[in-house]
């Protein structure tokens, strides 16, 4: 694996987890899966720029404990207010700045979650035993796409994409870093993409990319806060629902509701993906006083605002939501700068949940 020109998350505390920036020399943006590269000498530390599954000691855990509970002094209530209806202006302004140039698209996607790569559906293997799946270690998930004995939706009704076998939805889409590379590598003519976004900004950059295609994707401005606001498609009607470092810009508050309506378009064994931050993660402990809105939720500088899970906190979510547990792991890696000898402790979650298949009524006597 070529050297990285630099890892930037000293740059900005959200900034994309598993995003590797490489030399711009050679090109080479390829990496392994996580969880496939292991430190086994502390004095090989630089030899890689990342390394995976790193063990917290309890010093280092505590530490972290510790500092997190330093910033833990809330901002007034009228200035959390403040930030809460402002945040569509401050995503706005986000992208406005940055449009296109800030992350990188997550070719690393096919790997975590082979759901989005073309021919892991209709017709492949069962879902049986996903429920007991290792919640340690990364894997992919097959979906059961069996729908004998379940009720799905009228179909009937027009809608962008009706005509299509396999839909997916990315909420909190941004510029389309997830969307592009699922149209590029997914040629499937039964795929159809959905895409929103807070930020009307976000949803019209997505527009003007030439690779933008109206006959494969639908992007659309949406709250995902807002459980009583439309979607374009209906309820069970989707595949899998997507994402990626979203749920953590909403309020804590506001989090349940949204999670479980954004179960409701699932079809039954659809399957919902996430990958979000962790608690004690590196962009947590960089938080400063004046930064904390409440316990483990805060507000960058620009205004955007993150909140840092446990696995437990999305396993009740999911599960209050009616979702079944395939995949719930703790990514912790410890990122490296060679060219400044920094380390830096990553922590993310990744979870996969899926929707059951419907059962048929008991009709023995």
């Amino acid at each position: 694996m070529a050297a990285p020109h630099a890892i930037d998350v000293m740059d900005r505390e959200g900034m994309e987890a598993g995003e590797i920036r490489t030399d711009s020399l050679n090109g080479d943006a390829k990496r392994p899966p996580f969880g496939t590269r292991f430190l086994t000498d502390p004095r090989h530390v630089f030899q890689h720029n990342a390394w995976d599954n790193v063990e917290w000691t309890e010093e280092q855990e505590a530490a972290a404990k510790k500092k997190v509970l330093e910033n833990s002094e809330p901002l007034p209530t009228e200035k959390q207010d403040e930030f809460d209806c402002r945040a569509n202006e401050y995503w706005n302004d986000f992208y406005t700045i940055h449009e296109n140039r800030f992350f990188k698209d997550r070719h690393w996607l096919f790997t975590e979650f082979p759901e989005l790569a073309p021919k892991s559906y209709p017709g492949h293997e069962s879902l049986s035993e996903s429920a007991d799946a290792d919640d340690t270690q990364p894997g992919g998930l097959e979906q059961e796409h069996n729908n004998e004995g379940s009720t799905l939706p009228n179909m009937d009704a027009e809608f962008p994409g009706s005509s299509s076998s396999y839909r997916i939805l990315e909420v909190g889409c941004g510029v389309g870093n997830t969307v592009f590379p699922i149209l590029k590598t997914n040629n499937d003519q039964g795929l159809f993409v959905y895409c929103c976004d807070f930020s009307s900004t976000a949803v019209e950059l997505v527009k003007a990319n030439p690779e933008y295609d109206p006959d494969r994707c639908f992007a659309f401005v949406h709250d995902m806060s807002n459980v009583e606001a439309d979607f374009p498609v209906p309820d069970e009607s989707l595949d899998v629902l997507v994402l990626i470092f979203v749920l953590s810009a909403l309020h804590p508050d506001k989090m349940q509701a949204s999670i479980s309506r954004l179960a409701r378009l699932l079809k039954p064994g659809g399957v919902m993906l996430l990958r979000d931050y962790g608690r004690y993660d590196m962009a947590q402990l960089r938080f400063k006083k004046g930064r904390c809105l409440s316990e483990n939720f805060y507000v960058r500088g620009d205004g955007t605002r993150v909140y840092f899970f446990t696995q437990d906190e999305l396993n009740e979510m999911f599960t209050v939501a009616g979702l079944e547990k395939v995949q719930n792991l703790v990514d912790r890696r410890l990122q490296v700068n060679r060219g400044k000898q920094l380390t830096m402790y990553r922590v993310w979650i990744q979870c996969k949940y899926r929707k059951a298949l419907s059962q048929l009524p008991d009709t023995q006597c």
